[in-house]
């Protein structure tokens, strides 16, 4: 399903779903996932540091910028938490390509309108 789409520069999570969009997005991989729960102590463009609640020592999470992947496109993983929050284990830190607060987001939701042009209607298209 992911090979039939370029990602987006702004994608969005679909209104309505399947269920499965957050699962999809975690496994492919694309995403940052807290290793253990605690702190965001730092979080820049490239780097988020969490304080382990546990036993008080530094996580480093390293995300990719601008990589060119097999597809040729670009690969770039961006941060979503921001400095003071508390995650847990297992929680998104960084979205990935096509992903959109770790659900994913292969396309753009857009406003329809089905209107009536020279007498025909949304049913002679």
């Amino acid at each position: 399903m992911q090979r039939q789409a370029v990602p987006l520069l702004r994608a969005q999570a679909p209104l309505v779903g399947t269920g499965m969009e957050y699962t999809a997005a975690t496994d492919s991989g694309v995403c940052v996932l807290a290793r253990e729960a605690g702190k965001v102590v730092r979080c820049w463009g490239n780097e988020i540091h969490v304080l382990r609640d546990s036993d008080g020592r530094v996580d480093v999470y390293r995300m990719n910028k601008f990589l060119r992947s097999n597809q040729s496109t670009c690969f770039n993983q961006k941060p979503i938490v921001n400095r003071g929050d508390h995650v847990v284990k297992g929680q998104v830190l960084a979205d990935g390509p096509a992903t959109d607060g770790g659900e994913l987001a292969l396309g753009y939701n857009v406003l329809v309108a089905f209107m009536p042009w020279e007498g025909y209607n949304y049913e002679d298209a």
